[in-house]
């Protein structure tokens, strides 16, 4: 049905547009007296054997929702309906921002792909903190965090900090997000001796909490082989919990949405299908470089279960995913978990 029906009519209207309507019946629905359990019933696969234990937290499945996708926390106890094992909200800066100009969301259909150029928009911390106190204790939330887009370079890792103490109380796990391509200035990020400086300052912060929570780095697709020996370095020296591998890419390579098209779009992260083995192929490297000295959550480009199982093969401990669940639908958490316990049996 979603497929033959609801994703046509979709695609038929600005995907930002249908992005927010989304969320308007999604809220409205589920204040239906039986409707979210009928989605649980629909959609979640209860199994004990599909429960992971990563970074000092118990997933009830591997599958999550990527960040993004729920900005500003609004809708996590909704989506939670459709199985994930976790949802990661952001990401998340200390003052609300527009972000990028519109029109910034755009579908490549031929290529099951999104280019976004979104910004960073959110509504604040503060304001994200409020509809994180709604929260259904049942699912694990991640809280992914990152600097606004007009803070000096001296004020960057105040950012980051301010938005990790402010989220502390009500997030699972932290991302520190250092690989967004559609945040401008972002250059300092990459540099490896500002992020042993940005890493030591929040790990600090959470020392001085009742309880730490685990920190996490999100990494570029694009990352060369000396880079990505940088970032298991990086990992190993100053003891963070793991890696998300990955980000959007700013590559264009190997595309069939035509390339006049694309230079019409312009700048901005590509996401979905095309994204799947050059994802893959870095989990990989991570894993086996590091002797898979640190857990990884793969991300990029899972549009059906082997997509997924490529990744938990490849080295990764979890999955998200994100554009996957736009073209495929919500079907796909379950058909993963699914798949995911018949490999078990095998």
């Amino acid at each position: 049905m979603y497929k033959r029906i609801i994703r046509p009519l979709f695609f038929l209207i600005d995907p930002e547009q249908v992005h927010h309507f989304t969320f308007f019946i999604l809220k409205l629905i589920t204040k239906i007296p039986g409707v979210s359990l009928l989605l649980k019933k629909k959609y979640q696969v209860t199994n004990a054997k599909l429960e992971r234990t990563v970074f000092g937290l118990t997933f009830k499945n591997p599958v999550g929702l990527a960040a993004g996708f729920d900005k500003n926390a609004q809708l996590y106890n909704e989506l939670e309906n459709f199985g994930f094992g976790f949802i990661e909200i952001g990401t998340v800066t200390p003052r609300a921002q527009k972000g990028n100009p519109k029109k910034r969301l755009f579908r490549l259909k031929s290529d099951k792909a999104i280019i976004n150029r979104m910004g960073f928009n959110n509504k604040g911390v503060a304001e994200i903190v409020k509809n994180l106190k709604n929260r259904n204790k049942h699912i694990i939330i991640g809280g992914n965090i990152g600097k606004n887009t007009d803070s000096l370079a001296e004020d960057y890792t105040n950012d980051y900090v301010s938005c990790f103490k402010a989220l502390h109380p009500y997030v699972d796990y932290f991302v520190l997000n250092i690989s967004c391509p559609n945040v401008g200035s972002m250059e300092k990020l990459q540099d490896k001796s500002y992020l042993l400086e940005l890493i030591k300052a929040i790990k600090n912060e959470n020392k001085t909490a009742a309880t730490s929570k685990p920190i996490l780095i999100k990494i570029s697709p694009d990352l060369n082989q000396i880079q990505l020996d940088e970032i298991i370095e990086l990992v190993l020296e100053t003891k963070i919990d793991g890696v998300i591998a990955t980000n959007t890419s700013v590559s264009r390579e190997a595309l069939r949405t035509a390339s006049k098209e694309l230079s019409k779009i312009g700048q901005g992260g590509l996401s979905g299908f095309p994204m799947k083995d050059k994802s893959t192929a870095v989990i990989r490297y991570l894993a086996t470089k590091s002797n898979k000295a640190f857990p990884i959550i793969g991300v990029g480009g899972i549009h059906s279960p082997k997509d997924a199982i490529d990744k938990l093969d490849a080295g990764a401990d979890l999955v998200q995913i994100f554009t996957g669940f736009i073209y495929e639908g919500p079907s796909l958490v379950k058909r993963i978990n699914n798949a995911i316990l018949k490999k078990n049996e095998l």
